[in-house]
């Protein structure tokens, strides 16, 4: 069978992985001073920074509307055998809902909840893309990703928490307070949800170095095929702080360093890993 893989921009991948496995992103929506735009296509995370620092309000996002995607689907079920659609979280975003009143109109259009974001969500879409290349029909697909979605652990550290904070997901306390004691929030993806696993403190660069380690250090339960290192206008030393515990510790075979696109920066901000 021909079976196409889809996702949202949420799952982050890299231009090369795309192209890889021929994955079709359909852009989720950033809104920027009442302008619609699509993420990745019209406007970029550095766009979103600058307008934020240089005193504009910061920027939402909206979710791929049902037209989106019964373009995208009618487009591929014609052309595939069967189109599977991998969504960002449900808790994060109504498009998994959009996605299957839209998938209602065809029979060959599958659509799965990677109850994640990010790279826990790129991870997802490339084993579905690597499971559909090995011949797997769509049923099988959709129920291995069902369970491997459970093993997924996706994690992140931001350095500054005001973009949390006027996106409703941070009080102005908090932040007072973390930016006081020097604190850096590792949030992580639990059951589909977001949660803090952790405070760090001192600089961001130092929390990354522990933050890395602790992930890597003394793990005979994780799968070292591949890790997916996504980053939004990270500093240079937090970034080479995280590849030398990487590259010491983690013994991945692959290794694919993502940006993160405009709707994860949207709520993270700068300065994210």
């Amino acid at each position: 069978m021909r079976i196409k893989i889809t996702s949202d921009s949420t799952c982050d991948l890299s231009k090369r992985q795309l192209e890889r496995y021929n994955i079709t992103m359909v852009p989720l929506y950033v809104v920027k001073d009442n302008q619609t735009l699509k993420d990745r296509e019209e406007i970029t995370p550095s766009e979103i920074f600058r307008h934020v620092d240089n005193g504009g309000a910061l920027c939402t996002t909206a979710a791929v509307n049902i037209e989106d995607y019964t373009q995208i689907f009618s487009e591929f079920s014609k052309e595939f055998d069967a189109v599977i659609h991998i969504n960002i979280g449900a808790d994060f975003s109504c498009s998994h809902q959009n996605a299957l009143i839209a998938a209602q109109e065809f029979d060959n259009v599958y659509i799965v909840d990677s109850k994640n974001l990010c790279g826990g969500q790129g991870c997802l879409v490339l084993r579905a893309a690597q499971m559909a290349e090995d011949g797997m029909d769509p049923q099988e697909i959709c129920g291995n990703i069902e369970k491997l979605r459970e093993k997924v652990e996706a994690s992140f550290i931001i350095d500054r928490l005001d973009y949390m904070r006027k996106g409703g997901r941070c009080s102005l306390i908090a932040e007072f307070g973390a930016n006081i004691m020097r604190l850096k929030i590792c949030i992580e993806v639990k059951d589909g949800k977001l949660q803090v696993a952790k405070k760090y403190r001192g600089s961001f660069e130092h929390c990354i170095d522990s933050y890395s380690k602790e992930r890597l250090i003394g793990r005979d339960d994780i799968d070292t095929q591949l890790l997916l290192f996504a980053q939004a206008e990270a500093s240079p030393e937090a970034m080479s702080a995280a590849r030398k515990n990487i590259q010491e510790f983690g013994k991945f075979r692959e290794i694919e360093e993502i940006e993160a696109g405009c709707t994860i920066s949207c709520h993270c901000g700068p300065n994210t890993i």
